[in-house]
């Protein structure tokens, strides 16, 4: 991937992916850190489960600790990015007013941040939900789980949207980066980044 020179290498970011449990954020994620490092950026992914495991152990599924869980997130993803890291985040993040808090208080220090939708119709998580564990929900199983039995907010205005359902790992990437790479209006195919394409991984499941 070559590195445009509309955004250097050496500024802060958080690109927030935001979207229900197996829609695709953390293999996004890992695509993104992929290509990125290869263009020269420092690069932090901070995953929803694995900060709740580490920093919000404790913490349930009511919607007060699942928004404290976003903005611990928010925190680091603030702290890194201001020492010039390119900080992916993978949370579930359902609801739209800790989303807003987070951003405010990244755009508060100057800071950019990109909001991305990773969207996914439920029939088809429930289809490639090997663990079941949509079904589970739907059966009553499981209680908290977002968008079954708890409530997912759907960016109102996100920055990007893709669509897990009808794009590859590879055509979401460059879409992101192309936004992330040139924050300004759109720009022409001749001036698109050139991606490689990573390695597609498996979708897992998140509660955060």
């Amino acid at each position: 991937m070559k590195q445009n020179a509309s955004y250097a290498s050496n500024e802060g970011l958080v690109v927030w992916l935001t979207g229900l449990s197996g829609a695709g954020k953390t293999t996004l994620a890992r695509s993104l850190s992929a290509q990125l490092k290869t263009a020269g950026f420092q690069v932090e992914t901070l995953d929803g489960d694995e900060v709740r495991e580490n920093l919000s152990r404790g913490l349930g599924f009511s919607q007060e600790d699942r928004d404290t869980n976003v903005r611990r997130i928010g925190f680091v993803a603030r702290l890194l990015a201001r020492n010039r890291v390119v900080v992916l985040g993978a949370a579930i993040s359902p609801y739209q007013r800790s989303r807003d808090d987070v951003r405010h208080s990244i755009e508060s220090d100057g800071i950019r941040f990109l909001e991305v939708f990773v969207r996914c119709p439920l029939q088809t998580l429930i289809q490639r939900d090997v663990k079941g564990l949509y079904l589970r929900a739907l059966l009553g199983e499981i209680e908290h789980f977002t968008g079954i039995s708890d409530t997912y907010e759907e960016p109102l205005s996100p920055d990007v949207t893709v669509d897990s359902s009808t794009e590859t790992v590879e055509e979401s990437t460059t879409r992101i980066l192309s936004h992330i790479l040139n924050p300004g209006p759109a720009y022409d195919d001749a001036t698109r980044i050139e991606a490689f394409a990573p390695p597609q991984r498996g979708i897992g499941h998140e509660q955060n």
